[in-house]
């Protein structure tokens, strides 16, 4: 394997980019026998999805949405292609939202990320991550299979036990949240037991601040992190390069403006959109409502992927203003019908205690006859009067926010 665990990893760009649109036209028809995906792709032709610019013009299914769907169509909204009887596990995320995994190696591309947070074949490897009807641990467990890898199967909880364990099984890896990582050694400590056969990790489903990986470090532990979800598994992961997380090769990964279906430019924050190859249950352009954004160049490492900066929030920032929920895709519209701006996000406030509203957007050549025209389109969309300040371009936080709600409620 080298320092890369395949080929792939390292493809020249262009290659890659191609390789996968080629494919993608036949993922979106598979996709379409479902009558999930069906309805939502209604009217698309999917001869015609083979370029990046043709996967944009997709609607976004939002993850948000998936708990209705599922209620109104059980066990999967339709989007599952393989019956649910011939899946491999049926399991069920918080929400509740249920997630069907089919059969094969590695569906989840999960032993890309381990290997690049330095798993190899023959480790043992000590997951921490949820075996109770959660996908957690069985995405990690089935890449660490096919990597190779013993599991030993701790789960959450039984803090004394698992340390237990890991003294006399002896694993050489981690696999779950950092904080729990943290937990084990500091509840080995004072119990005066050995747990130091771990010396690197592969951490997900927590943030991983610079401090804490500073702290396992010293305690002699390396740790890397992933960015995964229940419905496509490991969207990018960290290298020992730890330069941003490098998109996974078995799906396509969008930053879209939130609210819209539209692709933001590079280094912007938006909304992390994911398309896979899953035979069984495809994802075509699922919103995961997560915000990143995507960096320039490749990873030192030698993996030629796109990298994103990692989680930056959520996207989904709807907020109640008097009495009214205005979403971040009425924000885009009051944008849309006014190509003069640039990046916009409505400022919510707190006044002579009523709620505030000011729409904020960038603008080359400000006007009072533009401002009125944004305030009446504004009022026009959310059927609510605020303010409208037009600000000079690049005054505005690229934060992702289309809402920011700045109320001390």
């Amino acid at each position: 394997m080298g320092e890369h665990y395949d080929a792939l990893e390292t493809r020249d760009p262009q290659i890659r980019e191609r390789e996968q649109f080629a494919k993608l036209s036949g993922v979106v028809a598979r996709a379409m026998s479902a009558p999930g995906w069906a309805k939502h792709l209604a009217g698309i032709d999917a001869k015609n999805v083979t370029s990046r610019a043709a996967l944009a013009k997709l609607p976004v299914l939002h993850k948000s949405d998936l708990v209705a769907l599922q209620k109104e169509n059980p066990p999967f909204g339709g989007f599952n292609v393989t019956p649910p009887g011939k899946m491999l596990r049926l399991l069920m995320s918080p929400g509740p939202i249920f997630e069907p995994e089919g059969h094969g190696a590695d569906i989840y591309g999960t032993a890309r990320a381990c290997f690049a947070a330095g798993f190899r074949p023959g480790d043992i490897v000590h997951n921490c991550f949820s075996y109770h009807l959660t996908p957690g641990a069985f995405i990690f467990e089935s890449g660490l299979h096919a990597l190779g890898c013993a599991v030993v199967p701790g789960g959450v909880g039984n803090t004394e036990q698992q340390i237990d364990a890991i003294g006399h099984l002896r694993p050489s890896g981690y696999a779950g949240t950092p904080d729990f990582l943290k937990v084990l050694f500091d509840t080995a400590a004072k119990l005066d037991k050995d747990v130091s056969s771990i010396k690197r990790g592969l951490v997900s489903g927590a943030a991983l601040p610079a401090s804490l990986r500073d702290e396992l470090k010293k305690i002699g532990v390396d740790v890397l992190q992933c960015y995964a979800i229940a419905e496509v598994g490991v969207i990018a992961y960290e290298s020992p390069a730890r330069e941003g997380l490098i998109v996974n090769e078995h799906l396509i990964v969008e930053i879209v403006r939130p609210g819209t279906n539209d692709p933001v430019a590079e280094g912007e924050v938006g909304e992390v959109v994911v398309t896979s190859f899953n035979a069984d249950y495809p994802m075509i352009r699922l919103g995961t409502g997560d915000l990143s954004a995507l960096m320039p160049g490749v990873s030192p490492c030698g993996r030629t992927n796109a990298r994103i900066k990692g989680w930056m929030g959520r996207a989904d920032q709807t907020a109640k203003i008097k009495g009214m929920f205005v979403h971040p895709s009425q924000v885009a519209e009051v944008a849309k019908r006014h190509g003069e701006l640039g990046r916009v996000r409505l400022v919510v406030g707190r006044e002579g205690e009523q709620d505030t509203m000011t729409f904020a957007a960038e603008c080359a050549k400000p006007s009072p006859a533009l401002e009125a025209a944004v305030a009446a389109t504004l009022q026009s969309v959310t059927k609510l009067k605020g303010v409208v300040k037009l600000v000079a371009a690049g005054s505005l936080p690229n934060d992702g926010k289309a809402i920011a709600d700045e109320r001390k409620l």
